[in-house]
C-alpha cells in the first residue's frame, strides 16, 4: 500500500472515531470517568458581506480515549 497523507487522514479519522465509541461505551463505569470526559473545542466563523453572508459551527469533543486511538492509528500507519 502507497503512503500518502489521505491514508494518513482516514487512519486519523478512524483512530479518532474508534476512541469515541470506546469510551462512550465506557461512560457508564464511574471509575474510568478520567478516560471518558470530553473537552469541546468550538469554532464559530461568520460574515455578513451584504450580498452573501454565512455562519458555520464546528464543535470537536476530544477525550484521552480518542486521543489514545489516534495514536494508535498514527503507529499502525507508521508500521505499513
Amino acid at each position: 500500500m502507497k503512503k500518502n497523507i489521505w491514508v494518513l487522514l482516514l487512519f486519523m479519522l478512524i483512530g479518532l472515531l474508534g476512541g469515541a465509541l470506546i469510551a462512550r461505551s465506557l461512560a457508564s463505569f464511574p471509575g474510568l470517568s478520567f478516560l471518558t470526559n470530553t473537552t469541546t473545542i468550538s469554532w464559530s466563523p461568520d460574515a455578513d458581506l451584504l450580498v452573501l453572508s454565512y455562519a458555520l459551527t464546528l464543535h470537536v469533543h476530544i477525550s484521552l480515549l480518542s486521543l489514545a486511538g489516534l495514536a494508535v492509528a498514527i503507529w499502525l500507519y507508521r508500521k505499513l
